[in-house]
């Protein structure tokens, strides 16, 4: 398991056990001390259970992002109930390190498995992770994450495109 995932897993442990925030990792690694957007996905039995993460880096350090994503996608994903003691070792946990967000002209310049990608009109932001199962064509990938956006099919919108390194 990656040092990623390894603090991400105690993270949630820790605050659904205790309902705190487990110590921060001292020192830190020179990886851990840059600032990088990250989403913790959970799944249970192979299916989705929770999964946020931040568009652009809110915090300090990778390490803290982790922390903050690992604790939300545990107990604050609107999609799900949060995850209570007995789950916890029912669970597969990945986090996704992004890149930053690329503008893009078209959808000729994306690739799901390849690239994320966020779709923004306005005010309302979209993002879909690259390499989802599921997702096989770039006109999937925006439409769903149009809809996260709540973004009508008809409305203008702006595309970017990123990288993640996928860390189990």
């Amino acid at each position: 398991m990656h040092k990623y995932v390894e603090l991400a897993k105690k993270t949630m442990e820790e605050y659904i056990k205790a309902g705190k925030m487990p110590a921060f990792p001292e020192p830190l690694d020179d990886d851990m001390k840059e600032k990088r957007a990250v989403f913790v996905s959970i799944k249970k039995d192979g299916q989705l259970r929770g999964c946020i993460g931040t568009i652009e880096p809110c915090y300090d350090n990778l390490a803290e992002e982790i922390i903050q994503n690992a604790v939300s996608a545990s107990t604050r994903d609107p999609r799900f109930p949060a995850i209570t003691l007995n789950e916890l070792d029912k669970l597969s946990i990945s986090v996704d390190v992004l890149t930053l967000p690329e503008g893009i002209n078209s959808m000729k310049e994306l690739d799901p498995k390849k690239y994320g990608v966020i779709v923004q009109s306005g005010f309302k932001r979209g993002l879909l992770l690259p390499d989802l199962e599921g997702v096989d064509t770039v006109e999937y990938q925006v439409s769903i994450a149009m809809q996260k956006a709540g973004i009508y099919e008809n409305e203008p919108v702006e595309l970017y495109r990123f990288e993640v390194k996928r860390y189990y």
